[in-house]
């Protein structure tokens, strides 16, 4: 390891431990701890007695907001707005995620990180998702959200060992077939480009040293 990727790896370690994260929680109510503990039942043959996962994957995402707040309200009630017909048939439950970046970089955490949130579809039980507040070509993610998700990552795989991949949004039907893919409707798939390209090669640079395991190619 040369001089500058220790100094490198050093500061990252270094920020993991040092995180600041915000709780700033979405509603979990006994309703949608209902709609998640049916979603685990039908969708992956999962029957449990509380919506806990055990972290497997990090998945980032971009929300396509242009704010905290609208970002916010979109995952705060625990049912699904009729806003998203695509994915209304499929299950009452709102989509969320345990972690949301603000466009200055700000981490908040919407729900305990071993809880289920609908944020990826075939993996949502064993994965923590980062969602980034903006996104696409009108309003790009920022390099305070780059480094806020940096930190997260190395904070969240410090924290769980069983961590052993980090995927884009747009990369998640590559796990068809494994394992960890547990989807049980062939058609039920969303076509997806969050969070860019851009980002997850360079949220890859600045993670190589936690040695995520290749994402399948099928």
């Amino acid at each position: 390891m040369n001089r500058f990727l220790f100094i490198y790896c050093f500061l990252f370690f270094s920020c993991a431990s040092n995180i600041k994260i915000i709780d700033k929680p979405i509603v979990f109510d006994a309703e949608r701890k209902e709609l998640t503990l049916e979603y685990l039942e039908n969708r992956y043959g999962l029957l449990q007695k509380e919506p806990t996962i055990i972290p497997k994957m990090i998945v980032l995402h971009w929300t396509a907001f242009s704010t905290l707040e609208a970002s916010f309200n979109a995952f705060n009630s625990s049912k699904l707005p009729n806003w998203r017909p695509d994915i209304k048939n499929v299950s009452g439950l709102n989509v969320s995620s345990q972690f949301m970046v603000d466009r200055n970089g700000t981490i908040y955490r919407l729900m305990p990180e071993t809880t289920m949130a609908r944020h990826v579809i075939g993996l949502n039980h064993c994965a923590i998702g980062i969602e980034n507040v903006g996104g696409g070509k009108e309003l790009p993610l920022t390099k305070e959200q780059l480094q806020a998700n940096i930190d997260l990552i190395y904070y969240l795989k410090e924290k769980y060992s069983e961590i052993n991949f980090l995927i884009g949004h747009y990369e998640y039907t590559r796990f068809e077939g494994t394992t960890l893919w547990l989807e049980k409707d062939a058609k039920y798939r969303t076509i997806k480009t969050d969070p860019g390209t851009f980002f997850m090669k360079n949220i890859r640079e600045a993670t190589q040293n936690l040695e995520f395991k290749e994402i399948p190619n099928f």
